[in-house]
């Protein structure tokens, strides 16, 4: 056991040498974390994507976690919903009290694993004190072919809408992390409640599809607010209509057992958030490509409706028919 574990660290200095200096892997940009700024040089022919996130103690994750690989996962999944590289990140960390030891252990150990996951390390940022809660704020830095960034807005009539992975995970692990007894009445084994958990305490965005992302999608956005608020999101972007097919949303096993239980309704799946999967619109004629490009990168993904219609966004019971969820996702103001 380190005895020292809860030792106060003392100045920013310390702070970055004995824990950040690390995360750079070496990167002459950054100067070794000596400098005001990094330098970053966009590989040839490439745009940069930029993306920023925060984490909020008490609002994005419990009080007495600490988010390291969730941090920057959260960041990652925007860039891999654009079709973009990861190349590094900035980070700034506002405290409100002196870090210890035990807590910058946790942090680094965190962010040093979703880097090795991700393809990516730390370039520079910030240390500061706060009156509130502890923040972290990760801005992501990625790259794509000049001018092919996959944005929101593109969505066309006919083209097919597609999501990666499995739904409603995150959103019943933090059900598990408030009440662990809600594992018995959604009918969970060690297993599933395990695999619930760790959607919500690490989620892995599908950083390999990517460049299957690139090359086939008219329009993406990451499945972070909820897959219907997104959805809803994408659709208005595009300015077209669209409709999603409530049976088709892929389920992990634990959700489906969840929802089966009656102790969690599609409503609350659909809108659970913090997924950090891709949903991605891909033209009719390029879906079969896009499928078997996504399973030769190890990415499983699901057709679960269409766009067109007019302008309305629907979601669609087995029956078809147009259903009013309760509620589509999260709200950040």
């Amino acid at each position: 056991m380190d005895n020292g574990a809860d030792e106060v660290i003392h100045g920013e200095a310390a702070l970055i040498e004995q824990y950040l200096l690390a995360l750079t892997e070496g990167d002459a940009g950054t100067f070794a974390l000596a400098d005001d700024c990094a330098v970053l040089k966009p590989p040839l022919g490439q745009d940069l994507v930029l993306t920023t996130d925060s984490l909020v103690e008490g609002i994005h994750f419990l009080a007495g976690d600490v988010p390291g690989f969730k941090a920057l996962a959260v960041n990652i999944s925007d860039l891999t919903a654009k079709g973009a590289a990861p190349l590094g990140y900035l980070l700034t960390l506002a405290l409100a009290e002196a870090p210890t030891r035990k807590l910058m252990t946790k942090l680094t150990a965190g962010l040093a694993a979703a880097q090795t996951a991700f393809g990516c390390h730390l370039l520079g940022g910030d240390t500061d004190r706060t009156g509130g809660p502890m923040t972290l704020t990760i801005t992501a830095i990625g790259a794509v072919p000049e001018g092919r960034m996959v944005r929101r807005a593109g969505a066309r009539s006919g083209d097919v809408v597609y999501v990666s992975g499995t739904i409603g995970d995150a959103g019943l692990g933090l059900k598990l992390r408030r009440d662990p007894s809600l594992r018995d009445g959604f009918g969970l084994d060690r297993e599933d409640a395990a695999h619930l958990l760790g959607r919500f305490d690490a989620p892995r965005p599908p950083v390999a599809l990517a460049p299957v992302v690139l090359e086939y999608a008219s329009a993406s956005i990451d499945v972070s607010d909820g897959l219907a608020k997104d959805f809803l999101t994408l659709s208005r972007v595009s300015r077209v209509g669209g409709e999603i097919e409530l049976t088709r949303v892929p389920l992990s096993r634990g959700a489906a057992r969840a929802l089966s239980s009656g102790g969690v309704s599609i409503d609350q799946i659909v809108s659970g958030g913090e997924d950090y999967e891709v949903l991605a619109t891909v033209p009719s004629a390029r879906a079969v490509e896009f499928e078997a490009a996504a399973a030769a990168a190890g990415v499983a993904v699901t057709a679960i409706g269409r766009m067109g219609g007019g302008r309305a966004a629907l979601f669609l019971d087995a029956s078809r028919q147009p259903v009013r969820l309760s509620g589509t996702g999260w709200e950040h103001l």
